[in-house]
């Protein structure tokens, strides 16, 4: 069963190593956890999943693998041993509702009763006090509640008083398959990270004072250091309006975690292409704008460019002077593009339209070929191939 775990894991992606596979069965080997299917998944998980990005698929493996423990399992063919049930009961319940078990025949009396039922019972049944089967009093089945119950056919806990499950998916919103969020982008976009420190001493030297005041004969010497920042600068170049307003949500996430990650973030807005005017305030782009020529002299080349849009729109926009929908542009949007790809070489462009929709595009090739291949889809994954990309 460890080894249909550790296949069905690297079956579903997630990247697990022959060495960790090893440290859990080493775990295993020294009692590290019991009998408790709950405690294994724990330290399973521990040992098996690096990034938080594969814990939903990790217990979605898990459950698949280890169902049979929780549910589906036939009681006249699959003997549970009574010591795990002891154990359980010594672990979850008070000492109120082990003293009703005890009132009432013990553990021995209880499965010997479940074993009758199992057998008289014709059918499903739901609600009542002696059938197994949903809701009601019985001892057994699932939904229902009864202080010395046991689950049959229940995928969750109603009372806390059975074995829990991992049928949760607490981690689904960390799963890079589904759709974004704001705290999901800050987790991709931490990896784009340059530490320095900068600016003025006001941090403890720990390494620093111990060694200083070694040398000192023991008296104490505080050293300290500056506080460290991440030094890495992005520019980011937000298209808006149009085709993009379904898009809204997601990029004000993205914006938003930006905002919170990046201690340099400069940003711009356009639409549909860059010409030779850019905004800050969209609602005033048609009275503040910002020549594109002053962006291009004011931010230096080690700033990273994060380009946003769909990149959806008639390929005139992108290759005809005066193709511009709102206003006349004397160059096209194609020559303003290879400008600001010129000043700023470290560029990625992140688009919300799914990838398997970029053939049918011709401006999303358009773009695609002017950047270089480095358009990557807005979803995890692509955050995660376009910080990888940025940090080259």
């Amino acid at each position: 069963m460890f080894v249909n775990l550790f296949m069905e894991l690297r079956d579903a992606g997630v990247p697990v190593s022959l060495r960790e596979y090893l440290t859990l069965l080493e775990g295993m080997n020294k009692d590290v956890v019991g009998q408790d299917v709950n405690d294994f998944y724990y330290l399973s998980r521990a040992a098996l999943v690096k990034d938080e990005r594969h814990l939903d698929k990790f217990d979605r493996v898990f459950g698949h693998v280890f169902k049979g423990i929780e549910s589906g399992i036939d009681p006249m063919t699959v003997e549970i041993p009574e010591e795990w049930l002891r154990k359980m009961a010594e672990k979850y319940l008070t000492p109120e509702e082990k003293a009703e078990i005890e009132a009432l025949g013990g553990w021995e009396k209880l499965m010997e009763t479940l074993m009758e039922r199992l057998r008289e019972q014709q059918g499903q049944h739901h609600g009542g006090s002696k059938w197994i089967g949903t809701g009601g009093t019985s001892p057994f089945g699932a939904y229902g509640y009864n202080p010395e119950g046991i689950r049959i056919g229940q995928k969750e806990s109603r009372n806390r008083r059975a074995v829990k499950v991992w049928d949760k998916r607490e981690f689904k919103n960390l799963d890079d398959t589904i759709e974004l969020g704001t705290r999901n982008i800050k987790v991709a976009l931490r990896r784009l990270r340059q530490f320095a420190r900068e600016g003025a001493a006001t941090e403890l030297d720990l390494a620093g004072t111990i060694k200083g005041t070694a040398n000192n004969g023991g008296w104490l010497d505080l050293q300290m250091v500056p506080e460290r920042h991440n030094k890495i600068k992005v520019l980011m170049f937000f298209d808006v309006g149009g085709s993009m307003d379904p898009h809204i949500r997601t990029v004000e996430e993205l914006f938003s975690a930006a905002n919170s990650e990046f201690k340099h973030l400069e940003f711009y807005y356009f639409h549909n292409c860059p010409y030779e005017a850019l905004w800050r305030d969209n609602r005033r782009r048609r009275t503040e704008t910002v020549a594109t020529w002053d962006v291009l002299r004011t931010y230096p080349k080690d700033y990273k460019v994060i380009f946003v849009g769909d990149a959806s729109m008639s390929p005139y926009e992108v290759a005809v002077p005066g193709g511009a929908v709102e206003y006349w542009n004397e160059e096209a949007g194609d020559v303003w593009m290879h400008r600001i790809l010129s000043n700023w070489p470290s560029a990625v462009w992140l688009n919300p339209v799914p990838e398997r929709h970029w053939r049918y595009t011709q401006s999303i090739a358009m773009f695609h070929e002017m950047i270089e291949g480095r358009m990557f889809p807005l979803t995890l994954e692509g955050l995660d191939g376009a910080i990888k990309e940025l940090q080259r």
